[in-house]
């Protein structure tokens, strides 16, 4: 072994594999853009990213879109119209507070995510697939320290696609620090 690769934990191993990751994140970006590009003519990322909060949370109060996005409310308000115009999102009054309006996909919403997660999918498959049975294995080890050192918790097993489509958790809670994602 050479000398760098003996001191994994200093900085030149650190910085091995922070290129290693920053290089395999614009695989999954590419990844990503490509399963998007299906429904770019309706639906910008930050509208697919509203689309998947609502996939996961079920119906939710516009003030909440905005704080999990964390965006304005305005900025959430427009997005919504456009999804509402969209055929993707509808609102309805909240049965338990007539006062507040609720916002929840409709059927063609659910399936846009559901195609989009799928193409991501089949990608990924294809991905993974060309790499050697020992490689597949190291791949899943690896990330999931990663993702353990990052605090993502792990999906159930035979839903990781189902419950978190672009690997979000519950956003109210990233981290432990309340804040949603930085994105």
């Amino acid at each position: 072994m050479t000398e760098e690769k003996d001191r994994a934990g200093s900085v030149d191993g650190v910085d091995a594999v922070t290129r290693a990751v920053l290089t395999a994140s614009r695989v999954l970006v590419a990844v990503a853009a490509n399963s998007l590009a299906e429904v770019e003519d309706r639906v910008t990322l930050a509208q697919f990213r509203m689309l998947v909060v609502l996939s996961t949370r079920g119906e939710a109060k516009l003030v909440t879109l905005a704080e999990l996005l964390r965006v304005a409310p305005s900025t959430a308000m427009r997005m919504v119209d456009r999804l509402i115009s969209s055929g993707l999102v509808d609102r309805r009054t909240n049965p338990g507070n007539r006062r507040e309006t609720l916002l929840r996909l409709t059927e063609e919403g659910r399936r846009t995510v559901e195609d989009v997660t799928a193409s991501r999918r089949r990608e990924i498959a294809a991905i993974v697939a060309r790499l050697a049975p020992g490689q597949q294995t190291a791949l899943v080890e690896a990330l999931t320290a990663f993702n353990e050192a990052g605090g993502e918790p792990p999906a159930p097993e035979g839903r990781a696609d189902d419950l978190y489509p672009l690997g979000w958790t519950d956003m109210t809670t990233e981290r432990g620090t309340g804040q949603g994602p930085d994105h």
